[in-house]
């Protein structure tokens, strides 16, 4: 939306009134003009190991805790922790470090579940912590990801490079839909 919109001819789009409000206020605080104000871009960022990485929110359905009880399943690879039943529905859980080739997800007060929004793969993916919505602007996006301890670049789709920190952006949905993901069974 634009500067010269009216705030009163929004009233009946709360939404987009809210979107208008926040613009303008982000764009007083940083000293722009209002009509200049730069796309940005929201994902849920979270940490592996000591690696910081971001997945665009459409991708994630939800936020969990680790549940009370996760179910082996027989034959499957170390990585598929379990199945577990989070709000009536099963969701496999998979340890993302561990599907990586990195070792166990120490499972702590701080360890979360990221359960993912894909139309035809369930999952859940065990991550050392989750730290909420983080904001970028376009201006921030680097094409190329930097090489990564834990070597999943395969999954990485660039980058946020944010002063002292950068945020790889982590495909979920090339994880899920990868043979390597697909093919659960132990050998």
């Amino acid at each position: 939306m634009s500067a010269t919109v009216e705030l009163a001819s929004l009233v009946e789009r709360p939404m987009e009134l809210l979107r208008e409000m926040e613009d303008r206020v982000r764009a007083a605080v940083a000293g722009a003009p209002v009509d200049k104000i730069s796309a940005e871009w929201t994902g849920i960022a979270f940490r592996i190991e000591k690696e910081n990485f971001v997945a665009g929110r459409g991708q994630v359905r939800e936020i969990l805790m680790l549940p009370n009880t996760i179910t082996p399943v027989p034959g499957a690879k170390r990585w598929l922790i379990g199945i577990a039943n989070l709000h009536g529905h099963l969701l496999p859980l998979i340890d993302l470090k561990m599907f990586l080739g990195r070792g166990r997800t120490p499972l702590r007060r701080i360890t979360r579940i990221i359960a993912i929004n894909h139309h035809d793969v369930p999952a859940g993916i065990i991550v050392d912590e989750v730290r909420g919505f983080k904001r970028f602007f376009e201006s921030e996006y680097v094409e190329l990801a930097p090489e990564t301890s834990i070597r999943c670049e395969t999954y990485l789709r660039g980058a946020y490079d944010r002063g002292e920190s950068t945020w790889s952006i982590f495909d979920f949905y090339d994880l899920l839909e990868s043979s390597a993901f697909l093919e659960a069974a132990a050998d």
